[in-house]
């Protein structure tokens, strides 16, 4: 609960070194931790952090849930890191609509036009339902 009041409150070092002193004290982090806790990498940038929460969320197999790994896209997208972002995004064993348009918006958001064309084509064809925020994305990233 901390973590997330530190995250949500834009307190993300101290978010950070909360999870990094829970982590030292054997506390195996949950789903709402994990989230809270790649929000505060998001809102700082910190990569680095970022993947070591990534391999953690791996380690106790916890990959393949959706919101996690839209989460991980996110925080690799804020982070700067797109390959890891899509890397990420493509090794979801399932995707719904906010996974797809976290993926477009992190293209979006970093001006890669024709990325963000593919992927939406992609995503019409694989049928998942495109929603405001998709078009949101995509007109963005064509303007």
């Amino acid at each position: 609960a901390m973590i997330a009041a530190y995250a949500q409150h834009e307190h993300g070092i101290e978010a950070l070194q909360l999870f990094q002193q829970m982590e030292k004290a054997g506390v195996i982090p949950d789903k709402p931790a994990f989230l809270s806790i790649l929000s505060a990498c998001a809102s700082q940038a910190a990569l680095t952090e970022g993947k070591q929460i990534h391999a953690r969320i791996v380690a106790i197999r916890l990959e393949s849930d959706i919101v996690l790994g839209t989460a991980l896209v996110n925080m690799y997208g804020k982070c700067g890191s797109l390959e890891d972002a899509r890397m990420t995004f493509d090794n979801m064993p399932e995707r719904n609509v906010v996974s797809w348009n976290a993926m477009l918006a992190v293209y979006a958001q970093h001006g890669h036009v024709g990325e963000v064309l593919q992927l939406f084509r992609r995503m019409l064809l694989e049928g998942e339902n495109a929603d405001k925020l998709t078009f949101v994305s995509v007109l963005s990233a064509c303007s």
